[in-house]
């Protein structure tokens, strides 16, 4: 059986790119969280990150087992914290924040989780993780301590990622953050792709089905969402997204 990292790039292979849907777990009342997870199954999802940077809820492994039970595409930890392992996911992003300089995060809280995802027998999936700079402050790089790559810098971003390739990551995560004032650009993006073969995630302040096509022919491997489809016809705008994302046909 596949491990759930190659079932993604299988996903990306298949259909031009995958579609994530981020769900926050302090964001969905328990009671509805396993219909939500159906239906955006339904609706097109490719597959669920699970985190958030911070969070109020103590019940992360009851509600992992929630979004198992209802879907059957790969269902991943994003965590903001140590608090945020648990053996319920099919993996988690092992997420080495190479945009910034704050050693914690670069190998101190790794340190600290390798034993007990080990004990775990939790799936790692290494992931340089940029944050991206738009103009407005978001809480990743709040609690996270650094500073991010300025969104009109390209170049800066294409070293990190080139410098993730070479010491053996395995993929990419470009963050504008949650409700970011605008998406990764198009240039850094594209930069990226140019140099650099790992596959890339992008998130954070994509609003449009329509950006999210962008940022795809631009040369995203994933498109993750979040707080754009956080509302009541939360469903039509997942499958309005899904479809954009697959629709993309890369000249």
């Amino acid at each position: 059986m596949a491990n759930t990292f190659s079932r993604l790039l299988q996903t990306k292979q298949s259909r031009g790119a995958g579609y994530l849907v981020l769900v926050d777990p302090d964001a969905l009342a328990d009671a509805h969280l396993g219909s939500y997870v159906r239906s955006a199954t339904k609706a097109g999802a490719d597959g669920f990150l699970v985190g958030g940077s911070l969070m109020l809820t103590n019940a992360l492994g009851e509600q992992l087992k929630t979004i198992k039970a209802n879907t059957e595409v790969p269902v991943v930890l994003f965590p903001g914290s140590l608090f945020q392992i648990s053996p319920h996911a099919d993996a988690i992003l092992y997420l080495v924040l190479i945009s910034g300089r704050n050693p914690d995060h670069l190998i101190g809280n790794h340190v600290v989780a390798a034993p007990i995802i080990r004990s775990m027998k939790l799936e790692t999936i290494s992931t340089g993780y940029m944050l991206i700079g738009t103009g407005k402050t978001t809480s990743a790089e709040f609690m996270s301590n650094t500073k991010p790559i300025p969104n009109h810098k390209p170049d800066i971003a294409v070293a990190h990622a080139l410098a993730a390739e070479m010491m053996g990551i395995a993929c990419l995560y470009l963050d504008a953050g949650s409700g970011a004032d605008e998406p990764v650009s198009d240039a850094m993006i594209g930069g990226i792709a140019k140099y650099c073969a790992l596959p890339m995630i992008i998130g954070g302040g994509i609003r449009t089905p329509e950006d999210a096509a962008r940022k795809v022919k631009a040369g995203a491997s994933f498109i993750v969402t979040g707080t754009a489809i956080e509302s009541q016809d939360s469903m039509d705008k997942i499958q309005h997204f899904a479809d954009a994302v697959h629709s993309v046909h890369r000249v």
